[in-house]
């Protein structure tokens, strides 16, 4: 898998191209600002960039703002956003424009190195991957059309982060049946049609998140 990254700080912009290195991937480019952020993508067209999201020059959300532009400009390449903030505003508008193949993690969460190449691969192969805290910052900003009950909210949450009902039945320790109803009762409560498929699960929600 090629990879582009992205990271104002040389220490850990050299320690994630080598870690992404000995894990059998090859980075194309590694970068410190978004401009040439932009242009990595633009040359090497990467499968994956791995983008912070305060870099020069201003250090407040242009790594985001890169990473909507990679998306718009170079559907072909995911984007995960991986960073010690969360910039709510800048994150529903790139969720809300390509929640497929996005993901955003937040740094000092991630606390196995394996979790982070999997959480890359799989927004590389089109999934979307968040980080709770992200999806709990995103739900704060938006009422919804009709007040969820805590147990929606959690599974909502779940739902954002990719989870199937089996898997959400896992966590919560309920069953999968009673997944199903609270899924069903949230698309109702949100005017959202409801699907089997989880990417467009995400899709809806996160899109509601931003509406």
């Amino acid at each position: 898998m090629r990879v582009v990254i992205a990271e104002d700080a040389a220490i850990m912009r050299n320690g994630l191209a080598e870690i992404l290195t000995r894990r059998g991937h090859e980075v194309a480019a590694a970068v410190g600002d978004a401009p040439a952020l932009l242009a990595a993508v633009a040359e090497h067209r990467p499968d994956v960039a791995v983008i912070d999201v305060r870099m020069p020059p201003g250090h407040t959300d242009e790594g985001l703002r890169a990473a909507v532009a990679v998306r718009r400009d170079h559907p072909g390449t995911a984007v995960l956003v991986f960073s010690q903030y969360i910039e709510a505003h800048a994150a529903a508008e790139l969720l809300a424009s390509t929640p497929s193949g996005v993901g955003y993690l937040l740094k000092d969460r991630v606390a196995d190195v394996s979790d982070f190449v999997d959480a890359m691969e799989r927004v590389a192969a089109g999934g979307t991957v968040l980080d709770p805290e992200v999806v709990s910052s995103l739900m704060k900003r938006h009422a919804t059309r009709s007040a969820l009950t805590p147990r929606e909210r959690e599974v909502l949450a779940l739902v954002a982060q990719g989870r199937s009902n089996a898997a959400i039945a896992a966590e919560l320790f309920i069953s999968q049946k009673v997944v199903e109803k609270h899924v069903a009762s949230i698309f109702d409560k949100l005017g959202l049609a409801q699907s089997d498929n989880d990417n467009r699960r995400v899709l809806a929600a996160i899109r509601y998140l931003e509406s």
